[in-house]
């Protein structure tokens, strides 16, 4: 056991160290629409809890345009799964008193609800609306390719299933700036609605200006679209006990109104919020100048990085050392969520880039067991895809929860990092005053490695060994702190004092959720 060098610190009134944050994507893109996701989430709540889950993400909550809908295809945002609409009452999900449910045992295991917010656009109107509009060229959405002249656009929503609960906003031609079919023809095109413009405050690098990405395009320049999404935000906060939100498609929309829905909140729901955008692209340079216009008060998920993640496993003996290189957790760590994968970067989604299998268990330790970054782990690699067409397990052997639960009780204090060779990179973690046991991280991505390390003269004597098993041997710390720690051939090993406290609960998380 670790002898206390460290019992000043807490005799001078030091505070305790707070727990590690951990983010749990808790959905994957092909989650069975069976409306039981709910309910499964609220059977491992617990359990998620107990490896370092402080937060979940969960899927869009709102009525979709169908019944298997994930929720971007966004209908009805005041429609948590409570009425009849789009021919189901339940979401794809599950139903709002089962969506309650989970809210009240997440907030009994102290696991705060981050929603998934899409605001950028509507589908499923109940009605077209003829509609003055013109066509714009794809590739350069400032440019027009038509006179004005009228269609047939999916306009109307008039959400009587709801019946005018909770909001009697009905949605019209004026309340939105674009689409994409005219159903007097069947043309598919993008059609910008006449005398307005796109939103300036959007992305602008990208197909001259990138307000329209699907459906019908929300303006929020509409004073009655503002006035009605904020009121939404307020609801579904206290709705759901919220304690964050996650912004999909946060290019495609209005900067400005979005930072009036934060402020907004802010004043009717005051609370510490996080609020995490998805801005993915694989450059930080916009993403820097995104979060220096939102004041800094925000986060995006770090896309450099996973992309980098992905080239070093498909690239034979390359540069562990290089896997920052342009990383927003490099750059601005208080504002990166670091991610190993998420919905969109599955097989057959849009974002999709190959990450060899080998690599996934390096690039968690290093999201998870690092000092940088806010780590958001994916629901397909510990509970695994149910793509029908390419179903796969867990990732890693299962060990993702392991390093979960390793970030937990042991990645933390000041880091010292070992970063000497191309292809075997370490680093030790050396614990603080009140959690002192500390842990050495080894990665290689070509043969077996070795790294000297040290992890502190108050460990000499112990043995640690590799809380994921992969290692099976053991190493004796010196009397000047210094260990040799391995790891087998593209793999890792995470070394920890093996009488360290919670060694005997990193292996007991259950991740069998679809088993009734």
């Amino acid at each position: 056991m670790a002898t206390d060098t460290k019992t000043d610190d807490r005799e001078a009134g030091l505070p305790p160290t707070p727990l590690n944050a951990c983010m749990l994507q808790a959905f994957e893109w092909y989650v069975p629409a069976d409306q039981k996701h709910w309910k499964r989430l609220a059977k491992v709540v617990p359990g998620l809890s107990s490896i370092g889950v402080s937060n979940i993400w969960i899927p869009p909550a709102c009525k979709a345009a169908s019944p298997q809908g994930n929720g971007y295809d966004i209908y009805d945002i005041y429609d948590l799964g409570e009425f009849d609409q789009k021919g189901t009452t339940a979401t794809k999900w599950g139903s709002k008193p089962d969506l309650i449910a989970l809210r009240d045992i997440a907030n009994e295991h102290s696991v705060g609800i981050y929603f998934d917010v899409v605001l950028n656009h509507k589908a499923g109107a109940d009605h077209t609306e003829r509609c003055k509009v013109v066509e714009v060229d794809p590739n350069d959405r400032t440019r027009h390719v038509s006179d004005p002249y009228e269609i047939d656009g999916w306009f109307g929503f008039e959400f009587e299933g709801r019946g005018g609960q909770y909001s009697e906003m009905k949605y019209h031609w004026e309340h939105f700036s674009g689409t994409d079919y005219n159903n007097e023809n069947g043309k598919k095109a993008i059609y910008a609605v006449d005398g307005k413009t796109w939103s300036s405050a959007v992305d602008t690098s990208e197909k001259g200006n990138f307000d329209y990405l699907m459906f019908a395009d929300v303006d929020f320049s509409h004073p009655q679209v503002q006035e009605d999404v904020k009121n939404w935000g307020v609801w579904v906060s206290k709705e759901l006990n919220l304690s964050g939100m996650r912004f999909d498609a946060a290019r495609h929309f209005s900067e400005r109104f979005l930072k009036d829905f934060i402020h907004h909140l802010d004043e009717n729901v005051p609370q510490n919020w996080f609020f995490v955008g998805e801005w993915w692209q694989d450059s930080a340079e916009n993403m820097h100048k995104y979060l220096e216009s939102m004041d800094h008060k925000f986060s995006l998920f770090d896309a450099p990085l996973f992309y980098n993640f992905c080239e070093i496993s498909t690239n034979e003996r390359a540069d562990l050392r290089k896997m920052f290189d342009g990383a927003l957790v490099q750059t601005m760590p208080v504002n990166a969520v670091t991610v190993v994968g998420n919905h969109d970067t599955q097989v057959g989604q849009a974002s999709f880039v190959k990450m060899e299998g080998w690599m996934k268990a390096l690039a968690y330790a290093v999201i998870l067991l690092r000092i940088d970054g806010y780590p958001c782990v994916f629901y397909g690699d510990i509970f695994g895809i149910k793509n029908p067409d390419n179903e796969e397990g867990p990732a890693s052997d299962g060990k993702i929860p392991v390093m979960m639960a390793a970030r937990k009780f042991y990645s933390y204090g000041t880091q010292d990092d070992y970063w000497d060779e191309p292809n075997c990179v370490g680093w030790v973690r050396k614990g603080t005053h009140d959690k002192s046991y500390g842990l050495a991280a080894v990665l290689s991505n070509a043969e077996p490695g070795t790294k000297r390390m040290n992890v502190g003269p108050e460990h000499k004597g112990e043995v640690w060994t590799d809380v994921l098993g992969w290692e099976q041997s053991e190493v004796v710390i010196d009397d000047e702190g210094w260990g040799s720690f391995t790891c087998p051939g593209t793999s890792c090993a995470i070394w920890v004092n093996k009488d360290a406290p919670g060694r005997d609960q990193l292996n007991n998380f259950d991740a069998n959720i679809y088993e009734e």
